[in-house]
């Protein structure tokens, strides 16, 4: 079988991710590698933290050009915790989090936390991900939290979409923005991963929602393949 033959535009996108790697303070790079291919492009390598291995994924899709990224790095403790030191964090941790609702459990085994449990605002079930997953020994989070349903109101959808023209984080032109029931869909088009993940933010605390369908491709301009150095 034929070796898939690196294009220059492939090249640069590959030297920018690993010079981002390196440039960013929570990520050691020092055993991660990269490849690139028509944008999409895969991490592989070892790494000592799962909040490290998170951090590459979005120093990655920060740079221009980057589509798609396959996170395939693995976690590797340089010291080992054991379950019931990692649960004992987790408890503590969600505890100590003012806005986190009681009823969020953590559930440990062989250093992956599961959190269980019922939430009434999206920002919360991201954030008790967020709590849990810099804990010393965690290998992975498995986030199982699920939303509370609210009463959507009648204007949401406007909301939303004013909601995205008003976020100086992203072109929200080419976003189109649909509801039904508790759940919103984005589709359309934006350059950027940064532009992506800006409007699943901006949408998500809409009144009464508790589904994000985020189908908004990612597209670089043309002249941004011309910029990576």
């Amino acid at each position: 079988m034929a070796t898939p033959t690196l294009t220059e535009t492939d090249i640069r996108v590959r030297d920018a991710v690993l010079r981002q790697l390196e440039w960013d303070p929570q990520v050691d790079a020092s055993a991660i590698g990269v490849a690139a291919r028509r944008g999409a492009v895969t991490l592989t390598g070892l790494i000592d933290s799962y909040a490290g291995k998170l951090a590459a994924e979005r120093a990655a899709k920060r740079v221009r050009g980057v589509r798609a990224v396959a996170n395939e790095v693995e976690v590797r403790l340089k010291l080992d915790r054991t379950d019931s030191d990692v649960a004992a964090d987790a408890a503590r941790a969600l505890d100590l989090y003012a806005t986190m609702p009681s009823g969020v459990k953590a559930a440990v085994h062989n250093g992956h936390v599961t959190l269980t449990g019922r939430v009434p605002w999206p920002y919360q079930k991201t954030d008790a991900e967020k709590v849990v997953r810099h804990i010393r020994g965690v290998r992975g989070v498995f986030n199982h939290l699920t939303l509370a349903p609210r009463a959507v109101e009648r204007d949401v959808q406007h909301r939303i979409t004013a909601a995205l023209h008003r976020n100086a984080n992203l072109d929200a032109g080419q976003i189109a923005v649909t509801v039904d029931g508790n759940t919103v869909m984005l589709t359309g088009t934006v350059r950027t991963w940064l532009e992506r993940d800006s409007a699943e933010r901006a949408v998500a605390d809409g009144p009464g929602i508790t589904t994000v369908i985020n189908r908004i491709a990612v597209k670089p301009a043309a002249s941004d393949a011309c910029e990576i150095c």
